[in-house]
């Protein structure tokens, strides 16, 4: 699990609101109704956030990051893994969560997350121009992934990421990746190394950025010490989103 019920997403460094927000249900082109969490922006940007959550699935610390991308100007929806084997319920600290993930699939998330990019494009959703993904832990690199999966989007962001989940689909990707890497994470850094090295060789647009001695899970404005880190991340974020959308994200 990469985030507690305790912890709460840093604040991003943009000033604004989110004009609505809440909880709803999507439905995925193979029929699979999942739970998600959606954030509309009060002053939109025309950029769009698809969140993937931990291994946990959707909780808490992913609505408000929803909210969050919402006050920068983002409409946003954090969306859950689990509607196929858990069905829409409650994904508090007591869920038992790896079952679930080892039944997931690469086809069933990026049908989930088609559903999501649907909705941004909607008219109810924001009808947003540019749809970017973000992602962390189990999610990092599901959100690299779906650069490969025909969503046309603006790019896909990952913190904390497992590249060797990522190295089979590196010939198909389509869309720029942004890797931010926690310096003192589990995954080797040779890891990184090696996949950026194959990103570069594949000719698929990417960035990425190593926190020196930051811990997995360090996005995270309970962790006083990694608040640079974290300020860092936004910016680099929103910057990402501002190079590769058809429309800025800066308010």
């Amino acid at each position: 699990m990469c985030y507690s019920d305790d912890a709460r997403p840093p604040l991003p460094p943009v000033g604004g609101a989110a004009s609505d927000h809440g909880d709803f249900v999507l439905t995925a082109s193979d029929g699979n109704k999942f739970a998600a969490h959606f954030a509309r922006a009060a002053k939109p940007t025309g950029a769009g956030m698809v969140v993937m959550p931990d291994v946990r699935g959707l909780h808490e610390f992913y609505k408000e990051l929803a909210r969050r991308f919402a006050e920068a100007g983002i409409d946003a929806v954090a969306i859950d893994y689990f509607g196929r084997t858990a069905g829409i319920g409650d994904r508090g600290e007591g869920f038992e969560y790896m079952p679930h993930v080892e039944k997931t699939t690469q086809d069933g998330i990026r049908n989930d997350v088609a559903a999501a990019v649907a909705y941004l494009r909607s008219k109810e959703g924001g009808a947003v121009k540019t749809v970017f993904t973000v992602g962390f832990c189990f999610g990092g690199s599901s959100s690299w992934n779906q650069s490969a999966g025909g969503h046309d989007l603006g790019g896909s962001i990952g913190f904390y990421g497992r590249p060797e989940r990522s190295l089979g689909l590196i010939g198909k990707m389509q869309d720029p990746l942004l890797l931010l890497v926690a310096g003192a994470d589990f995954t080797p850094q040779e890891a990184f190394h090696d996949f950026d090295r194959r990103l570069s060789e594949a000719n698929v647009p990417h960035e990425m950025h190593i926190y020196d001695g930051a811990p997995h899970s360090f996005f995270d404005r309970t962790f006083a010490e990694w608040k640079d880190y974290c300020d860092d991340a936004w910016r680099r974020m929103l910057g990402f989103i501002d190079n590769n959308s058809k429309v800025s994200s800066s308010t």
